[in-house]
């Protein structure tokens, strides 16, 4: 006969998880009604009613009778309120932050003048403050036209930028499974469920609907990590230098990369030299595709190169940044140039913590990895001379992304994570909604790229 009480945990556990999940949903309307109503910019608007309903619909799902059930109507409303609805019109409207405009403008600059930087940027939104990969981003643009309405639709660099995020998710837990799952462990979910859960969240949902300029440095971030924790040293390289080719902050994840290979690959077979090895692969591999795919655009144009992609995010270019969220960093810049210099030398000092926290104590796992990765973007983040508070929405789907992708509970520390050849694939996580709290951006986050 079973202990006294043991047959009701598991039914309670259940309701537990249940009303966590539409709590989590309630505060994702929440947070989307907040937009809407304080926002002055027109997409955040139609973003924030649209979506609020889909997640209200979340909640209300959420709560019937059939669980399994009312887990895919959820799921449903959220996608279809906070991802379909508000895409759809705002693609119909023409509606969009001026990033999307950048990068499809600097698809056509790259056409007529062999460089995607503008020669002599005047106002904010002429700068183009990517690196020459983002670009690609804006070619289905220029290759469709602007002749038919359904022409224009398909060019949209939303779009575009979406299928990157998702084709890279795709491929990483494709990654993961390969390793199989351990004996006892619970049964994976496919997937998709994962992906479409992270992409309801408001932490995507937001930016793929408004801008979607973060959203492939996001998934080719996740995909190096989940080939390094796989002991791919080659292709993990390459994936970090098709990142490093769109943005500079992806230059934090390879010192972590690197980290996880070297230590990973130790464990596994025997030896710190073949750790090494690893490491030191991924590594040239990196430098090499990275400056394959930056060099051109560099030797073509080193002066707007660096006036846009470097001076003008940190603050220091002819035109002034609009990235002005009152973080450390950005107050102290605003002190005069000893701020700016002492922003940037704690911005340094932070990167100098954090990769000494990677040789004293190298994570072992994807989620650990995951977990450093996002502590170090954070810390960049709040000391950088200039930031919007949006952009901590890319660390925060990483650490999400990890342990979706490996079915590991939200509460439970990294460090507890196996070397990945033995993680299970994606279970289902009932209570991600209440994580994927709403920090995508900022209730009057300025139209201008970052």
């Amino acid at each position: 006969m079973p202990p006294h009480g043991t047959a009701g945990r598991p039914a309670s556990a259940a309701a537990g998880r249940r009303a966590l999940g539409a709590a989590g949903w309630l505060g994702a309307a929440g947070f989307a009604a907040a937009l809407a109503a304080l926002s002055t910019l027109a997409p955040h608007r139609v973003w924030g009613w649209c979506a609020a309903l889909g997640y209200l619909g979340a909640a209300l799902a959420g709560r019937l009778p059939d669980r399994r059930r009312g887990r895919a109507l959820a799921l449903g409303s959220a996608l279809t309120g906070a991802v379909l609805v508000p895409l759809t019109v705002l693609l119909a409207t023409g509606r969009a932050q001026s990033e999307v405009l950048v990068i499809e403008r600097s698809a056509a600059t790259l056409l007529h003048s062999g460089t995607p930087y503008p020669a002599d940027p005047r106002v904010v939104t002429d700068y183009n403050p990517y690196l020459p990969g983002m670009t690609l981003f804006g070619m289905p643009a220029r290759l469709f036209g602007e002749a038919t309405a359904p022409a224009r639709l398909a060019g949209d660099a939303r779009l575009w930028c979406a299928a990157a995020l998702v084709a890279c998710l795709v491929a990483a837990h494709a990654v993961l499974r390969r390793g199989g799952r351990p004996a006892g462990s619970a049964a994976p979910v496919g997937a998709g469920r994962a992906i479409a859960v992270l992409v309801a969240s408001p932490l995507v949902a937001l930016p793929l609907c408004v801008s979607g300029v973060d959203l492939p440095l996001t998934g080719l971030l996740a995909l190096a990590l989940a080939l390094a924790a796989r002991r791919r040293p080659a292709a993990a390289g390459l994936a970090l230098a098709a990142a490093c080719s769109l943005k500079w902050t992806a230059l934090p994840a390879v010192a972590v990369a690197v980290a996880l290979l070297a230590a990973g690959q130790a464990a596994d077979r025997g030896g710190r030299a073949a750790g090494r090895r690893a490491a030191l692969r991924c590594l040239l591999v990196w430098a090499a595709g990275t400056l394959a795919l930056v060099l051109p655009a560099l030797l073509a144009a080193p002066g707007p190169l660096v006036e846009q992609v470097l001076l003008f995010p940190t603050g220091r270019g002819a035109v002034p940044t609009p990235a002005t969220s009152p973080m450390p960093g950005r107050l102290l810049a605003d002190l005069g140039p000893a701020g700016w210099y002492a922003a940037v030398l704690l911005l340094a000092c932070g990167g100098a913590a954090v990769a000494g926290s990677l040789l004293v104590r190298p994570p072992r796992g994807l989620v650990a990895a995951a977990d450093r990765l996002a502590a170090g973007l954070c810390l960049a983040f709040l000391l950088a001379p200039a930031g919007r508070f949006g952009y901590f929405a890319l660390p925060l789907v990483l650490v999400l992304w990890a342990r979706l992708a490996t079915g590991r509970p939200l509460g439970r520390p990294a460090a507890e994570a196996p070397a990945v050849p033995g993680t299970p694939a994606v279970p289902a996580v009932p209570a991600v909604p209440a994580v994927a709290a709403p920090v995508a951006a900022p209730v009057a986050a300025p139209t201008a790229p970052s």
